[in-house]
């Protein structure tokens, strides 16, 4: 077997395995992480406008939900540079994979029903193991169809036995994990050490096999016999419900012991997390207003206990001081240059307090904000300087406090992950970490390859301090975003992009600081029945552990996340060494990390999924949300630049040819091919992601489109799959909503649309609805009222734009939907069967309202394809 290694790029981590002896058992090298350089990755931030109007009570009557997920692990992978893009055919070929950094909520996993594991799977013992078969206990079968955890999605609740058929890679098999995500209700809990396969490493669970005598179990991932230290020895399965993770495939251990030196644990809220807002200083009054408004209202949401900084940065580093309780007082440092140790010595054992909690400060809060002046000079916003390197440094010296072995007495360290939360309005272009103002520069290219390295350390050093570092940019200045992303990537924060400093950047602000948070993350994935992980996509990179100094033959992938939160994701992709023999396999997700109490969190799921010879059994299987958004993140993690995701709009044909080729049937004495009935959402949601703003022209700036792209990468599902494909709900009278499919038929000129494309929301009144004033009013509020239940929790949150048909902002609107008013009737009535009670001229009506655009519907993309669209249409 042969194995590829990645080399690390500053922008992503992905990894690869290629097998070209698949049958092979075991990998040569352990997997590794890269960060293949993309274009920035945080998509543009969006505008909230918060709905002004008192709003009616509203229904929405059964939604479907955005998928049944399954979950899904894998235990050996490889790692290389991200392939070119994919050709498909007939011989398999292993597929290069990518590792790279990339959550919102996922959808519930379903656990396969099966007591026991089938003789042919289950090797024979001595020593009496072979009655393993004859006592299982039969706790699983209460689980088989009904828990459910957030935390893992699976794209399908089946695996195919057959390796050369599930391993097509057109469509695939993976899972998203969702690590930060909580769970309701709450998992079971554990304060104790858990048992653990002395061979592999994976824990006992549910699934396992117990010899009631001995207390024996089996392990699910190597079938390894270990002992429990005659814990699980009882009279009847019964009596093992009393254990935890023998009752439920989702538990959590706690410890709250902690071994990191110069820590005490404490759950004191006065030691919780602190925040630092690094505040650009160099702004124009209309800027500066807004963001004072948005400050003044953010420092008033904050819990009382909440420890606040606050660094002003222009030419210079303004920290200010909150035992000044009448005047807004600083200590003043230069910007050229990194603070040195005795000056961050000297302000740090100075007489000045730099953090402080909110209920003791929030009036000199209130006073730093309202003294931010304008910027003097008469210099364009590009040029101005901004310190913004020097002005993180000094946060994080803040942050860190003078060093325990230092202190005169025990100095409490804060839980959780710290939080650096920049405000910008321009690009670095003075000091550490800076760059040109003009691209003109003569050695601007070197310029710029030093200032994302340090950048990148910058973010290494906050993450190995346990801060997160969070970038919000506003207003229509150049911001360099490849040097910000550089920084909050390595950091574990988000870079995102506002219009200006009002309502939307005031809400992402309010919500970048409560981010549920955990620190010291590491994810491990076991596989059982030669499954492996080829590529992961997500925000962390490969982690070095003892565990295989502690276990002989662990083969668990381990990822070291950046930060652990509710909204990230990591994209596994999963295929098998050889063809499966076993009637179940299994996975395993183990989550740790430290909470805010420095409580040592290890969470730890279970999935076993039935396996199949039978492909319409497995299509059926599909869920085909999770697939789409799986196979956008693979897709995306080539896109360097606009050119790069142009291209990869052929790879999304070339997909769709090959699952239609290798799944679906060819239609007698025609070159045409049937995509499979099972997998009807599927090529409709990758026509909406090689059309819209991840792949297409919708989005006017390289920046807007590298940063929409990098914060996809990293997504939760739920956000993911409204990036990926638009969610459209129809307005009715009663205050109710209908969904339809995302297609320019739903814009009826006596209706109103909500359209939800994840960063964005858009709200379309029909010109026959408008011209009803009281009418009119109603919908929008119920409109405006629903788009912000829908968005209430997303991180960055959506801007949401409301407009008239005919006005100019449908502009927006409009390229976002699929154009269906040139397919023929009958396609259109399959898809929205009210038409059918239309009169000629209410359609032709209907027909003249749609602004037209070169844009092929999806029926004609299909079949340039030389692929029948699934049936039903």
């Amino acid at each position: 077997m042969s194995n590829q290694q990645s080399q690390s790029s500053s922008d992503r981590f992905s990894v690869t395995i290629h097998s070209s002896n698949p049958v092979d058992s075991k990998l040569s090298s352990p997997p590794t992480f890269l960060s293949p350089s993309a274009p920035p990755r945080f998509p543009p931030p969006p505008l909230l406008q918060p709905n002004q109007i008192p709003s009616p009570s509203i229904k929405i009557p059964n939604l479907p939900s955005p998928s049944n997920a399954i979950r899904t692990s894998s235990s050996l992978p490889h790692l290389t540079t991200p392939p070119g893009p994919p050709v498909f055919s007939s011989p398999l070929q292993p597929s290069a994979v990518p590792f790279r950094a990339s959550p919102a909520t996922p959808q519930p996993l379903a656990f396969s029903s099966a007591s026991s594991l089938p003789a042919s799977s289950s090797p024979q013992f001595s020593n009496g193991a072979t009655e393993v078969q004859h006592q299982i206990s039969d706790i699983a079968e209460e689980y088989s169809h009904a828990s459910n955890s957030p935390n893992v999605l699976l794209t399908a609740h089946k695996v195919l036995k057959q390796k050369k058929i599930a391993n097509v890679p057109s469509l695939g098999f993976g899972a998203l994990v969702s690590p930060g995500q909580e769970v309701s209700p709450g998992p079971q809990i554990i304060h104790r050490d858990p048992h653990r396969c002395q061979n592999c490493g994976a824990y006992s669970n549910v699934y396992c096999n117990i010899l009631l005598g001995s207390g024996q179990w089996q392990c699910v991932i190597c079938r390894n016999l270990n002992a429990s230290e005659g814990e699980y020895i009882g009279s009847s399965k019964e009596e093992l419900h009393n254990f935890p993770e023998l009752s439920s495939p989702l538990v959590e251990y706690v410890q709250t012991s902690n071994k990191r030196p110069g820590f005490i644990p404490v759950s004191d809220s006065r030691v919780t997390a602190p925040i630092v807002l690094v505040i650009d200083e160099s702004l124009d009054e209309s800027h500066l207003q807004h963001l004072q408004s948005s400050l003044h209202a953010f420092v008033d949401s904050l819990p009382p206990t909440t420890r606040i900084g606050i660094v002003l940065y222009g030419r210079t580093v303004s920290v200010h001081d909150f035992s000044e309780e009448l005047t807004a007082s600083a200590d003043v440092l230069p910007g050229d240059r990194s603070p040195s140790e005795e000056t961050l010595k000297a302000m740090v054992y100075g007489t000045g307090i730099y953090l402080s909690p909110i209920h003791a400060s929030l009036a000199v809060a209130h006073n730093i904000f309202s003294s931010l002046t304008t910027y003097k000079r008469n210099l364009p916003e590009a040029s101005r300087d901004r310190c913004l390197g020097a002005a993180v440094e000094v946060a994080l010296a803040i942050i860190q406090g003078p060093p325990a072995e230092m202190s005169r007495s025990i100095v409490k360290r804060p839980g959780g992950n710290s939080r650096i939360i920049v405000c910008a309005g321009g690009p670095i272009t003075y000091g550490p970490g800076a760059v040109p103002h003009s691209f003109s520069h003569p050695n601007y290219p070197h310029l710029e390859k030093t200032a994302l390295k340090w950048m990148e350390n910058l973010g290494c050093v906050a993450r190995h301090c346990g801060t997160v570092i969070d970038v919000l940019c506003a207003g229509t200045c150049p911001v360099r975003v490849n040097i910000l992303q550089s920084l909050t990537k390595a950091a574990g924060g988000v870079l995102v992009l506002h219009d200006d400093f009002g309502e939307a950047f005031g809400v992402n602000l309010q919500r970048a600081s409560c981010r549920a948070a955990g620190s010291h993350g590491l994810l491990e994935i076991r596989c059982s029945d030669d499954i492996f992980v080829s590529q992961v996509v997500g925000p962390g990179e490969e982690a070095h552990t003892e565990s295989n100094e502690a276990f002989r033959n662990d083969a668990a992938l381990a990822i070291q996340m950046f930060s652990v939160e509710e909204t990230q994701s990591f994209a596994l992709c999963m295929e098998t060494k050889a063809d499966i023999k076993s009637d179940f396999v299994y996975f395993q997700i183990v989550i740790q990390y430290s909470n805010a109490y420095q409580a040592d969190i290890s969470r730890v799921i279970t999935v076993r999924l039935p396996t199949v010879d039978s492909v319409s059994t497995y299509l059926e299987s599909v869920q085909d949300e999770v697939a789409a958004v799986l196979i956008a993140k693979k897709t995306l993690l080539r896109a360097k630049n606009f050119n790069d995701a142009l291209d990869l709009r052929l790879t999304i044909d070339e997909r769709v040819k090959d699952i239609a080729n290798k799944f679906g049937s060819q239609l007698p004495k025609s070159k045409l091919y049937q995509f499979p009935k099972e997998l009807s959402l599927l090529p409709e949601a990758l026509f909406h992601l090689r059309r819209g703003p991840l792949l297409g022209s919708i989005l006017g700036h390289e920046d807007e489109r590298s940063v929409l792209r990098s914060l996809f990468l990293n997504a939760s599902f739920d956000l993911s799959l409204r990036m990926v494909a638009p969610r459209c709900l129809m307005h009715r009278e009663g205050g109710t909503f209908e969904e339809l499919p995302a297609h320019d038929l739903a814009m009826q000129s006596d209706a109103a649309v909500v359209l939800d494309h994840g960063t964005d929301v858009f709200i379309w009144m029909g010109a026959e609805l408008a011209a009803q004033e009281g009418k009119s009013a109603a919908a929008l509020a119920a409109c405006r009222t629903l788009a912000e239940e829908l968005t209430e929790m997303r991180f960055p949150a959506p801007r949401i734009l409301a407009f008239k048909e005919g006005s100019s902002q449908a502009r927006y609107f409009v390229p976002r939907l699929i154009p269906a008013h040139k397919d023929p009737p009958y396609e259109q009535e399959a898809r929205f069967p009210q038409l059918r009670t239309l009169t000629a001229e209410q359609r032709t009506k209907l027909k003249s309202s749609f602004l037209n655009f070169d844009d092929p519907s999806f029926c004609e993309w299909m079949r340039s394809l030389k692929v029948l669209p699934p049936e039903p249409i």
